[in-house]
């Protein structure tokens, strides 16, 4: 038995090597990958601090804080602080350059657009937005900063966006505290669905996409679904299993309004599923995986829902995707959607196989590019570090990319530059090959399955 655990431990070793040349001339692809948006600072100054903050972000520091990264750099910290924490420069135009670079690059028209919170624990009541509220992080009600994430899933590949601070009515309405923690005086109270709202009419036209999906913080809220749905967005968000619906399908496919549909109780969707019968579920294969293909089954029906009490004023889609997990049971997620009649299982399941996507890009951008590492308390540094969180997640998402087709016995450079012609620009950077190359996800061609592909009737 010894002897086969370690020989599949040097298989997975194996799997996990990256050939040199995978690492060379990164430092120089990075000041050509930063050229276009650093057009939208002005001053020279500006451009320098954001290069070496960005290199920061890619390093093996354990700390990816604004002291630390200038340390890295052997430079007073107090410079660089001015850079993030009060310097007038526009993360929005950052924001847009990457939201035309992704457009370009890894867009696909069925690709879906995916919103999630996410906490960041904070002590103290001083850090713009901070209060004691659910922090999916941690698992619990804790003392934390709250962003609405935005994320975009393709086959291709996929990557955050944007990300929006949530401010609590507790801030909104302390105008003081509001002023001394940077906060605009046009900010209101929004809420993450109103901030998820807000991101697609931003981002949503130059980002090709055919769904829009959420974890059940965003599918909860009934008013959310709708605006989706009357903006004419096709939607797949999951909600709670004591959600409550209605079914139309018992004997057959029976309209919202009809009598016999009206007088059914409604029923939580946990509690419908327990009577579903085995011809209910359908078998679909997601993806190859460690150990074989990865298997869900997924359940559809007609339903009826409400929003403030009332019945919603068109039908929706429940569906219910489950695994199996050990000891035979069943794992459930639920969800709703306004999808045509005639979309296949095999197509919800490919969503919410994507929808999952937009936790990985959280996890990598706050394990390998500092997102949650700041130490920033006011408004403009909050915005300021994360927009360069969320570029340095791009740039590795790149060098994945490119290490995988180099991996594949492909060992030209993906411009017309050799690897060691390095690239024309102002400023000097150092020698970081070692510190970024940890931090580009393993390239391990047996594992470069796509999202499963929807399948036409």
């Amino acid at each position: 038995m010894d002897r086969r655990f370690d020989l599949r431990k040097q298989e997975m070793l194996a799997q996990c090597e990256v050939s040199p040349e995978v690492f060379e001339g990164i430092v120089e692809r990075m000041i050509q990958f930063m050229e276009p948006f650093l057009k939208s600072l002005g001053q020279r100054v500006q451009r320098k601090h954001a290069q070496d903050y960005l290199v920061g972000l890619v390093s093996d520091l354990n700390r990816k804080n604004v002291e630390s990264i200038a340390y890295l750099h052997d430079q007073d910290r107090r410079n660089l602080q001015h850079f993030i924490g009060n310097a007038p420069w526009s993360h929005r135009k950052i924001i847009d350059t990457l939201v035309d670079q992704v457009g370009q690059k890894i867009s696909e028209p069925d690709a879906v657009i995916v919103f999630d919170p996410s906490g960041f624990p904070k002590k103290g009541n001083e850090s713009v937005g901070v209060q004691r509220q659910w922090c999916g992080r941690v698992g619990k009600t804790e003392n934390c900063q709250v962003a609405t994430c935005m994320g975009y899933v393709s086959r291709i590949n996929h990557t955050l966006i944007d990300s929006r601070l949530y401010l609590p009515k507790s801030w909104t309405t302390d105008r003081t505290r509001c002023k001394k923690a940077g906060v605009p005086k046009e900010i209101r109270f929004q809420t993450r669905h109103e901030h998820a709202l807000e991101m697609l009419a931003a981002h949503g036209k130059k980002l090709p996409h055919a769904w829009v999906a959420g974890d059940d913080e965003m599918g909860k809220c009934s008013h959310f679904r709708r605006d989706l749905n009357d903006q004419g967005e096709c939607y797949l968000l999951s909600v709670p299993s004591n959600t409550t619906i209605r079914d139309l399908e018992k004997g057959g496919e029976i309209s919202w309004n009809d009598a016999a549909a009206r007088k059914r109780p409604f029923q939580q969707v946990q509690e419908w599923k327990n009577n579903l019968s085995k011809k209910k579920w359908n078998k679909i294969e997601v993806r190859e995986a460690e150990k074989g293909p990865l298997v869900v089954e997924v359940a559809v029906c007609k339903v009826q829902t409400k929003i403030n009490r009332c019945n919603m004023k068109y039908n929706e889609y429940l569906v219910i995707v489950r695994t199996r997990e050990g000891g035979g049971k069943f794992k459930y997620d639920y969800y709703f959607s306004n999808a045509p009649p005639e979309t296949e299982p095999q197509e919800y399941a490919r969503v919410a196989c994507a929808a999952h996507q937009i936790e990985e890009c959280i996890k990598r951008a706050k394990s390998e590019a500092g997102l949650a590492d700041y130490e920033v308390r006011n408004w403009l540094g909050w915005h300021h570090h994360q927009v360069l969180s969320i570029l340095a997640v791009w740039f590795l998402v790149a060098e994945t990319e490119r290490g995988k087709k180099m991996d594949s016995c492909d060992y030209s450079s993906t411009s017309s530059r050799r690897p060691g012609d390095g690239a024309v620009s102002e400023f000097e950077l150092p020698d970081n090959r070692t510190n970024i190359s940890r931090q580009i996800a393993t390239i391990t061609p047996q594992r470069r399955s796509k999202i499963l592909s929807p399948q036409k009737p």
